[in-house]
């Protein structure tokens, strides 16, 4: 299953009720399922970035559903970009003749 690497910051809204992240953790997972994706690790991090997820969905189209879902939600924005396997790199490199 194709995967995802979703960067996202705190919104204003996220950053004042971010006592509460842990526990919307749990509900963007719960929501990931809704749209048929799973959210396989969330960490909260510093540096540019808040929180950065590993996400797993079937498609591209499932990926960014989910993506507008969280972003719609207020808390955070995110900037998601599909990731390759070692596996499915060394394909596409196969690919270069």
């Amino acid at each position: 299953m194709p995967t995802y690497i979703a960067l996202s910051t705190f919104t204003d809204q996220g950053i004042r009720n971010v006592k509460d992240t842990t526990k919307r953790s749990e509900t963007v997972m719960a929501l990931a399922k809704k749209v048929g994706a799973t959210m396989t690790q969330v960490y909260w991090t510093l540096g540019a970035y808040d929180v950065v997820a590993v996400i797993e969905a079937p498609n591209d189209e499932t990926a960014t559903a989910f993506s507008l879902a969280i972003g719609s939600a207020g808390f955070v924005r995110t900037q998601t970009m599909r990731a390759f396997s070692k596996d499915e790199m060394g394909a596409i490199l196969g690919k270069l003749g």
